[in-house]
């Protein structure tokens, strides 16, 4: 039986990538995004047999709703994968940033994921062993610096995954999450320059890599994956570490190589 999956921020990077690689995979594909013309152009590389498209804005409630249902009604009303993937991101010291681009952070990375996880939880139910894999980030470790809003929302999603992975195991559905640092995106490269931290750290993950690591959640789920050889050193690190180590470090990372 085909498998399914649903993503949103399908259009580019890494929801782009992770279409491609499940499509290659023989997966039926739901791509959601609000760039309808990205959408387009998705599908016509997959084919629409492979590629359902959706229109929608993960903040808008019923946009999602609707969205998960139709792809369902292409499926046999059952999800076997959710990739949560939409975000975006504002780099800079914390005053310097609007509040309406901070609230904006949280709406869509916070509320829209919660969005998409509500109105997706009967079908991945009615599927048999399904996953969700939400993207969190390597700013979920720590409170990051001119990260401020978004590493908040990260540290949400780390949250919303520890908490759902528990209570939807009754379900049968595994929920779990990356953990990358930066990743070659428009949307990283549109920050680039706005804090040391690209600088100390580096941008040197493609977002290819990161669809691979969707598959290896996907394929055998683990809670958190860090992403990159860098961060899975790190990562039992900052967890284990002295707080005023860590913050120490990071410091540091801020000012940049």
């Amino acid at each position: 039986m085909t498998k399914s999956i649903f993503i949103t921020g399908a259009g580019a990077g890494i929801g782009l990538e992770t279409a491609r690689l499940f499509a290659s995979k023989g997966w039926v594909v739901g791509a959601a995004d609000c760039d309808q013309n990205a959408l387009q152009s998705l599908q016509a590389e997959l084919g629409e047999k492979v590629c359902s498209t959706h229109v929608v804005d993960v903040t808008d409630e019923k946009a999602v709703a609707d969205a998960l249902s139709a792809f369902a009604e292409c499926t046999g009303g059952a999800i076997d994968a959710l990739h949560n993937n939409a975000g975006i991101l504002k780099v800079g010291p914390f005053e310097s940033i609007d509040m309406q681009d901070h609230r904006a952070i949280i709406e869509i990375n916070v509320i829209g994921l919660m969005n998409v996880l509500y109105a997706a939880f009967p079908y991945l139910k009615a599927s048999s062993g399904a996953v969700v894999v939400n993207m969190s980030s390597a700013s979920a470790a720590y409170g990051t610096p001119d990260f401020a809003s978004y590493s908040a929302s990260k540290h949400a999603v780390r949250a919303m995954t520890e908490a759902l992975d528990i209570e939807w195991e009754d379900h049968g559905i595994r929920v779990c999450d990356l953990m990358p640092p930066f990743v070659n995106t428009g949307m990283v490269q549109a920050n680039a320059g706005a804090s040391g931290l690209f600088d100390s750290l580096g941008i040197n993950l493609a977002p290819s890599e990161i669809a691979t690591e969707v598959w290896k959640q996907v394929s055998s789920p683990q809670l958190h994956r860090p992403v990159s050889g860098q961060f899975k050193i790190l990562w039992p690190i900052t967890r284990s570490s002295p707080t005023a180590l860590t913050r120490a470090v990071m410091k540091k990372l801020r000012r940049g190589s």
